[in-house]
């Protein structure tokens, strides 16, 4: 099994930057793609980034894309978010996951979340 544990979350005003990270455990060489998904109230879960955990591969989603930035720290089994130029639409509990095959966008594929960090972007 993976264990994830993000933080990072908060209150920001539009237009700030916020880092989420999120540390991995356990059997972490069995990792392909490690994600970020999201959720508001009211919504349903959607894929924001994903990146390959060895070798070269970032996916976003079009409606954070040249705003959020997804990368990793395979030393410290950490991924993290920077997301800059927040919009109130990107207030949402965001969630980490990996997965353990190569579907890199669907939430299907990935067997292991963390608890989830909330972010709050005020207009």
């Amino acid at each position: 099994q993976v264990q994830l544990v993000e933080s990072g979350g908060g209150l920001v005003q539009a237009g700030g930057s916020l880092r989420l990270s999120c540390a991995a455990s356990g059997r972490t060489f069995s990792i392909s793609y490690m994600g970020w998904f999201r959720q508001a109230p009211g919504k349903e879960r959607e894929f924001v980034a994903a990146i390959r955990w060895s070798g070269i591969g970032t996916y976003y989603a079009d409606s954070v894309k040249g705003r959020f930035t997804i990368s990793r720290d395979n030393a410290k089994n950490t991924v993290y978010l920077q997301m800059n130029s927040l919009k109130p639409e990107d207030t949402a509990a965001y969630s980490c996951a990996s997965s353990l095959n190569s579907v890199p966008k669907d939430p299907a594929f990935y067997p292991y979340w963390g608890q989830g960090t909330q972010v709050t972007v005020s207009s």
